[in-house]
């Protein structure tokens, strides 16, 4: 997203400022780091607020994608060295003790680090963004010569160019004002009551369990979480049972993760697989604990996470190019202006005549309409991307779509159904057995609990495939739900004894256990041998060729669910028997796995071609394993010769990383943070414009710094708002269709500049030569103003131009080399039939070497106005003009009533108002062999132009 987004960030002093000054392990953490930041206060002066504006807006003109901000480092390290330590020591880290903070420590501390928010949000005032859109060089240009213009009585000029500004200012003001939004969820996104340890008393200290608003949680707190409770900071663990957490919003993946208070990690451990580190914005799913908050607010590594939303991101090449442009224009105009106003008042001596003659001439020079075109492009493609079912926030996305040549993508949802389907049923040794399927089926039929998408998938699996397992011959008698400790399910079935086939021989009363693979290999005792027809005792034999089937599986990209079966006795099933899980669900016969896949969808991999054939090279970014990953990159037709994952990028180089990111097309088990670092790397390193199509919290960083965000429908509400388009529908062959509107965006408004430019230049400069010439104004400035007015409304049509095949099939680039040169290249070719005007009427139409000002202005005007209007089909197309390509309708009929119009004028009442005469029909002659000397002459230059720059650039 090109507008800002302003964030007020509680100042990062380290958590580390607790500890005594001695502690050498505070030392070692805290060696490195900033003493400025160290030492920054909220109520500093105002000389520091300056120089940290200055260093704020220093650190923006470079981003490097390859290396962790110091604010990282930090947190990384700080959380490591909780993780490594032991329990008791962690408390001696943050100068906590065993029974909790007093609430008097506490509150100090509450005051001393501010509220317990990720980031504090600052709404930034209209005015505020009302200056943002309105400090555009063109605006200013604009407004400072319709101020001249009423100065010097010029009401209608002055009128139509604030009218101009007016447009261009409101636009953007309503694009940065809609976006400034999209953080104001991260401030409420953790906001919830905490049950918090506390002491209490003066003599003797009593422990207290109380409940305290998210905010007010300050490191040392020990809290208290049961399912259901958010993490309200970075917490170390110091007990837990069965503890099972979501980190979701953080990697994006729905599988939860099981912690432990019980273990000293290591550094070699990813960040966010430390089992006794919990992390602010997580959730128990379930299980109980507690746990000693080490990190809160600013100094969380979800604030890490999103401290880099809404800060300013470096100007694309077409901004660049576009203010580069401006200040030439500017620079031309101020050198230019003041000659010719020097040069008419050592003339004629009336100043006030010269300012406007200036004035005028400024006008001309403006590139008038480039805000009104660029926006209306934009509004064209967003309405264009509206019917292919796309809601498109930023309009600078549509134009950045055409120049993208990256589209980096999530996984799940996205390339895949996000549906799973049963593929597989295998035994122990890897064989299809029916067996397997069999009480698999009976499983998900009869559990009644809770329906999960694999007993869907089960189901649809038996049903499709005519299998006839005639569930009516079961009945149900209990059933023990899966919950997310043990991780299976199992429900206890009977048959009559007289029940044909052959399972009524081996059974009368079943239960049929079916859920995670290590959690059903833990109640397992026996495994079936089917083609034996034996049951034999599980080893460690067995358990390791069933690791090694799954392995092979899970290579392939499946997910693996376990099977397994007990013939039980009446008693054994009995009510009070059934309260302890434990002891029923033990000593079972293990059968084997049932195999799943999430499918690619049927339009991701002709999407995906179509992108590819337009020059758009798709990188896979997920947290999901590598083996997975690969599987589904292979399905859809993605090159899996370069792969790596998140912790294999921790340990590289910053050049290193660029190289891999580089090369890499399937990157997995990425954090948010790698994310965003890739996606940088590829902007700064690698100079690609970069699309990124994510729909988690966890890929917000990354879409608010890809030049363009893409989400859907049904994403997180944080990833929707920081998005430039969503997507009402998961389908990239939307995006294809983006590119394209993309592409045709940004090629008709080069077409603009290209034409402004070397029209507007060689135009002025032909004024100029004419007045040192002729020694008379070459135009009024009624005259010039009428001229630039009708050329003006006659570029109105440019966003309704059509692009030829070859230009969309490629990426488009703004050239700080090709526009130059295409501009000194053709802007001579003006100005060579401007002064051949100038020299044929001044020969053939003069008498006595005195020349009528009244008739050369005429002829002037309509030359130069049929100049201006039919250079537009020259620059538009690499072919010949009018004949072998041909604009759209809309620019030919522009052409058409604009030139008509011009050449009506002269001989109108309108005319004689304005000081012209009629022309004799020799001039007319003059002006098609003129424009036919134009066209070939201009073909041939462009041709060379062409050759030159494919050659030595």
């Amino acid at each position: 997203m090109g507008s800002f987004k302003f964030f007020r960030f509680l100042s990062f002093r380290t958590q580390f400022d607790f500890l005594p000054g001695s502690n050498p392990v505070r030392e070692d953490l805290v060696k490195g780091g900033s003493s400025n930041t160290n030492h920054r206060h909220r109520n500093g002066s105002f000389l520091n607020s300056v120089f940290g504006f200055l260093r704020r807006f220093k650190s923006r003109a470079k981003i490097d994608g390859g290396s962790k901000t110091e604010e990282e480092e930090k947190v990384y390290s700080w959380l490591y060295a909780l993780a490594r330590t032991e329990r008791s020591l962690a408390f001696e880290y943050v100068q906590s003790t065993e029974r909790g903070l007093s609430f008097t420590e506490a509150e100090r501390r509450l005051k001393e680090n501010g509220p317990n928010i990720p980031l504090e949000y600052t709404f930034p005032s209209s005015w505020h963004l009302l200056w943002n859109a309105f400090f555009h060089p063109f605006n200013i240009i604009l407004i400072v010569l319709s101020a001249l213009s009423y100065i010097t009585s010029d009401n209608p000029n002055g009128c139509i160019m604030l009218v101009l500004v007016f447009i261009s200012v409101s636009l953007r003001f309503y694009q940065e004002y809609s976006s400034s939004k999209a953080a104001m969820q991260l401030s409420e996104y953790v906001r919830c009551p905490v049950k918090v340890q506390r002491c209490a008393g003066r003599v003797v200290q009593t422990e207290l369990i109380v409940q305290v608003d998210q905010r007010d949680v300050v490191p040392g707190d020990i809290v208290i979480f049961e399912p259901g409770d958010l993490f309200p900071g970075d917490v170390r663990l110091l007990t837990s049972k069965h503890l099972v957490v979501s980190q979701s919003s953080l990697t994006g993946e729905s599988w939860p993760t099981e912690k432990t208070a019980d273990v000293r990690e290591d550094r070699s451990t990813p960040l966010l697989e430390l089992k006794n580190i919990c992390f602010m914005g997580t959730n128990v799913v379930s299980g109980i604990g507690t746990g000693l908050v080490v990190s809160t607010g600013s100094k969380t590594y979800i604030s890490t996470i999103f401290s880099t939303i809404g800060k300013h991101k470096p100007a694309d090449s077409f901004e660049k190019g576009i203010r580069q442009i401006s200040y030439v224009l500017v620079g031309v105009m101020l050198v230019v202006v003041t000659i010719m106003i020097l040069v008419e008042y050592f003339t004629f001596y009336d100043l006030s005549e010269s300012t406007l003659f200036g004035i005028s001439v400024a006008c001309a020079l403006t590139p008038q309409m480039l805000p009104l075109i660029i926006n209306t492009s934009l509004a064209k493609g967003a309405l264009a991307m509206a019917r292919e079912r796309c809601i498109v926030k930023s309009l600078s996305a549509i134009r950045d779509m055409g120049c993208m040549d990256i589209l980096c993508i999530d996984k799940t949802g996205t390339l895949t159904m996000n549906r799973a389907i049963m593929v597989n049923h295998l035994d122990s040794w890897g064989a299809p057995r029916e067996k397997v399927l069999h009480f698999a089926f009976l499983n998900s039929y009869f559990k009644t609990d809770q329906k999960y998408p694999l007993d869907d998938a089960i189901l649809a699996y038996v049903y499709t495939n005519g299998y006839r397992f005639q569930p009516s011959k079961w009945r149900k008698i209990d059933e023990i739900p899966f919950d997310f400790i043990r991780r299976r399910v199992s429900v206890i079935l009977e048959t009559e004894s007289n029940l044909e086939g052959r399972y009524s021989q081996r059974f009368h009363r079943l239960m049929i256990t079916k859920g995670a693979l290590e959690e059903v290999m833990k109640v397992c005792s026996h495994v079936e041998h089917v083609d034996r027809g034996e049951i034999t005792a599980f080893s460690a034999e067995h358990h390791h060729r069933i690791i090694n089937v799954v392995e092979e599986l899970s290579n392939e990209g499946l997910r693996v669910i376990g099977v397994a079966i007990k013939n039980l006795q009446q008693t054994e099933s009995s009510e009070q028997n059934m309260e302890n899980e434990d002891v029923v669900e033990s000593d079972m016969v293990f059968l084997g796995v049932i195999a799943f896949f999430d499918p690619p969808k049927d339009s991701a991999k002709q999407a995906l071609w179509q992108l590819a054939e337009k020059g758009v090279k798709a990188k896979v970014l997920t947290g999901d394993s590598l083996s997975l990953a690969i599987k589904i990159c292979q399905e859809v037709g993605i090159r899996t010769i370069h792969v790596t994952t998140g912790p294999e990028l921790e340990q590289l180089t910053q050049d290193d990383f660029h190289e891999r990111v580089k090369k890499a097309t399937v990157l997995a088990r990425l954090t948010p943070s790698q994310k965003l670092r890739v996606v940088q790397s590829l902007q700064t390193v690698g100079d690609h414009v970069v699309g990124f199509l994510g729909d988690g919290i966890n890929d917000s960083l990354a879409l608010d710094a890809a030049n363009v965000g893409i989400s859907v429908d049904s994403a997180a509400s944080v990833a929707k708002d920081l998005a430039d388009i969503i997507l009402l529908e998961k389908d990239l062959n939307v995006l294809v269709a983006g590119v394209e509107k993309g592409r045709l965006t940004f090629g008709n408004t080069m077409k603009y500049i290209k034409l402004s430019v070397i029209a507007n230049l060689g135009s002025v400069l032909s004024l100029f030569i004419a007045t040192l010439v002729l020694r008379f104004e070459p135009l009024t400035p009624m005259q010039l103003l009428v001229q630039n007015f009708l050329y003006s409304v006659g570029q109105i049509v440019i966003p309704w131009d059509k692009m030829e095949e070859d230009y969309v099939k490629i990426p488009q680039k703004w050239s700080t080399k090709r526009l130059p040169m295409f501009i000194l290249w053709n802007s001579p070719v003006c100005t060579l039939c401007d002064v051949a005007t100038i020299l044929f009427v001044w020969f053939y139409y003069s008498s006595g070497n005195k020349l009528s000002s009244t008739f050369f202005r005429s002829a002037y005007f309509i030359e130069g106005l049929l100049m201006q209007t039919l250079i537009y089909h020259l620059i538009r197309t690499e072919k010949i003009p009018f004949i072998t390509e041909v604009a759209s309708w809309p620019v030919v009929a522009s052409t058409v009533l604009i030139s008509a119009i011009g050449i009506a004028i002269p001989f109108s009442i309108l005319g004689d108002f304005m000081g012209f005469t009629d022309l004799p029909l020799s001039y007319f002659g003059f002006l098609v062999v003129l424009f036919i000397g134009y066209f070939t002459v201009g073909q041939v230059v462009k041709r060379i132009y062409i050759m030159v720059y494919k050659k030595w650039f």
